[in-house]
Order: C-alpha cells, then structure tokens, then sequence
C-alpha cells in the first residue's frame, strides 16, 4: 500500500481524485487537506463521501511529508511553488495539478501567469506528466506536473501529427470547448447557472495560459517552434471538453500517413483513434479516456481533428492517479478501468 495525501481535497479537482483513490486498492490516503473546510467531514461538503468519509485537515507540510509517500498538490497556481519544495525536501513525491511545474521555461510562465515562480530551481527537475509521451521520466522522477485539461486534449491529438511530419506547425488553430466544472468551484457571477445556461461563450481568447503549455509540448514534437490559435468556450454542461483542431498537412500527405501517425498510441490503454467516426463528449465523460478522429478535408486542404475527454478526470484528477500508477510501479489502470457515462 501507498500513504497519500491530497492537498486541496473540495476543491472540483481535489474531490474527483479523493473520488478515485477511495476505490484504488493500493492506496491508503493519510491527509485530507482544505483551507476552507477543515476541522469538517468531507460528506458535509460532498454528501457523495458519506460511506467513504475522511476529516479534512489543516495544512501541516511537516507532517504530511513525513506521512505520505505520494503528496497531489491541488492547489492554485502560485500556491504550489510556496509549498511544493517542502514536501520534497522532506521526502515525498509530489503530484502537482497547478501550472506552476508544468514548464521548462520559468520566464514562460512568468509571462502567462502574470506573476514571479517562487521555485525556480524545481523546473529542472519536475517531468510534465503525460504518460504517453515521457512514461519513463515520469517513473524516474520525485516531481510532476500534471497537464491541463485543455492542453492534454489539444496535445494527445497533435503530438503524433507534429512528430512524424504529417502537419505543418504554422497556422494549428485550436477551437476548444469546455464543461462549466473547468473553472473550478469558486463563486463566480460568470459560471451561475443563469449566466451560463442556454449558452456559449468564447473567454481568454489569445490571452489563455493553456495556450504556453500546448506550444511547449507540440514544439518539442515538432522540433520546431510551433505557434498555435487557442479559444477557448464555456459550455452550459457540468464537464468534459470537445477540441475541433484544424491544421495544415504537408504536401503529399494522405489518409494512411495520418493513420500510421496515429499508430503512437496502439497500445495505450487511455487513448482511442476513431477509424472514420468522430467523437462526442458523451463516449468519454465519466471515464480516463480521450477519444480522436479526424477529417482530411481534401478540398480545403485542412486536417480537422475531434478531441474530447472529460476535464476532471483524464484532464486533471484521473491522470494524476495514472500518473501516481506509473511513479509507484503499480498497473497503469489500477483504479481507473471507468467505463464513461454515456447517458
């Protein structure tokens, strides 16, 4: 068994990977932290625990380092940076769902998060948790940082393309829509009910973080500097994200070549390519997976690509866990063979 802790654990993320690890059979979970809620039951925030209840605590890095052998830190961007250090120099290893470990360039992040990283000399250090793309650093390493929600959707469905030559990296645009659960769980006046439903809206648009951490990633594929178009909508459902990418393919590329692209991920338990459908939503909500197909439209010339998965699972807490399988040596599927919720 694995000694875990969650810091942040009510937060949407926090409570879908509490969610996870109570039906993980290597798991022990330790610490139940939340600034706001502590000193309550998890059921008094989500009833949902109430046969699987834990106290939540007040944070004490001390002891939860000396605890846990795996720490997921939940917490807002910036708020990792000060607390993450502490837990590793005391030993654990940390699963971070912040921003603030997901780059290799501390001024990058800087530039799009508006504010100075306080753990610079981490980033060296720190492996960006996708498990189909640095599965054997991820296990070598003390430190991830676990992708976003839209960018595991936008790159899961370009990185293979990118890779092996079939798109060009100039002029990716990048159409992404999200379930109202990607803004997190603060009271917001943007995310009420009546503010959002029986509509869509764009936000963020050439402004959105994501948009550094998808460059990042998809230029590293391409070793090449790729500059992609992200905007990112607001959808009046409680989760999921659908990406419809569109992108150049090089001159004399056919359908097989995007196919035998594709071949990347044959054995990856948490990726599927539709062959000639393309994916919705609903065939992966509830479930660790991202579904991709794709439409080589021969008469505009523009490859258009379907991506969806669902945010708080493949998109944030269930990629943790996966991440957390990889780290700890167990079954990459331990805990999340979830059948998606189709209705």
């Amino acid at each position: 068994m694995v000694k875990v802790s969650v810091i942040g654990a009510t937060g949407y993320a926090g409570a879908e990977l509490m969610r996870l690890l109570v039906s993980h059979k290597e798991v022990n979970i330790v610490h139940a932290v939340s600034k706001s809620f502590a000193g309550k039951q998890l059921s008094a925030v989500y009833p949902s625990f109430l046969s699987s209840d834990y106290l939540l605590e007040e944070m004490d890095i001390g002891i939860i380092a000396k605890d846990s052998d795996i720490v997921f830190t939940c917490l807002p961007h910036g708020a990792s940076a000060s607390v993450v250090p502490a837990l590793l120099e005391g030993g654990a290893r940390v699963i971070d769902l912040s921003g603030d470990f997901r780059y290799r360039d501390a001024k990058v992040y800087e530039t799009w998060y508006k504010q100075t990283h306080t753990a610079q000399e981490w980033l060296g250090k720190s492996v960006y948790g996708m498990p189909e793309i640095y599965r054997e650093h991820i296990a070598a390493t003390a430190l991830v940082g676990n992708p976003g929600c839209y960018t595991t959707c936008g790159i899961l469905a370009l990185y293979p393309l990118l890779k092996n030559g079939v798109i060009e990296p100039k002029g990716i645009i990048i159409d992404a829509k999200s379930g109202a659960s990607g803004a997190g769980r603060s009271e917001k006046l943007a995310n009420a009910f009546c503010e959002v439903n029986e509509s869509v809206k764009a936000y963020g648009v050439g402004t959105h973080r994501h948009t550094s951490e998808i460059e990042q990633e998809l230029t590293f594929a391409a070793n090449d500097t790729v500059v992609v178009s992200f905007t990112p909508h607001l959808l009046p459902i409680k989760r999921g994200i659908i990406s419809t990418i569109y992108a150049t393919p090089k001159d004399g590329i056919v359908e097989t070549d995007i196919k035998e692209a594709y071949t990347m991920y044959k054995d990856e338990p948490f990726v599927q390519v539709f062959d000639g459908a393309l994916p919705e939503i609903k065939h992966v909500t509830g479930s660790n997976n991202c579904a991709i197909g794709y439409v080589l439209d021969k008469r505009a010339g523009c490859l258009v690509i379907v991506s969806c998965l669902d945010n708080l699972i493949k998109g944030a807490a269930g990629q943790a866990v996966q991440n957390m399988n990889i780290l700890c040596g167990f079954d990459e599927t331990e805990g999340l063979n979830l059948t998606g919720w189709y209705l």
